[in-house]
């Protein structure tokens, strides 16, 4: 597994498609749970977290199933963390779900690259 994290805005998309061409794509915006099983890739990563949610399925198990059926996946997801804390609850449970989950995924990854500016940095590599 590896992961490709950063901004909103700030490149991880096509930082991602220029650095693994060969790599098909998928939105996690528009996937379902199968087909996150079954991806190379997936760009917006923190979308599908988001649909998730929204439709009152729990993310936390979403880990160790990610893990053990599709440990090859590559993931771009923004950081949504940063800024303002949300005044709403469900964006706020948002918000740490998907900091809980992408923290656990890096700890499991190969590599993760972190982009800004169009920049990726590997701020791991084992």
């Amino acid at each position: 597994m590896e992961m490709i994290i950063g901004g909103a805005f700030q490149g991880k998309s096509t930082y991602a498609e220029q650095n693994y061409p060969g790599v098909q794509w998928v939105s996690g915006e528009k996937i379902n749970k199968e087909e996150l099983f079954q991806a190379e890739g997936v760009l917006g990563f923190h979308q599908y977290i988001r649909r998730e949610m929204q439709a009152g399925n729990e993310v936390k198990e979403l880990v160790g199933e990610l893990i053990q059926k599709n440990p090859g996946v590559i993931l771009v997801s923004d950081e949504v963390g940063c800024g303002v804390v949300p005044i709403d609850a469900f964006d706020r449970a948002y918000r740490e779900a998907v900091g809980r989950v992408c923290t656990e995924l890096a700890a499991y990854s190969s590599r993760v690259i972190r982009v800004v500016c169009g920049i990726g940095t590997v701020i791991k590599d084992a």
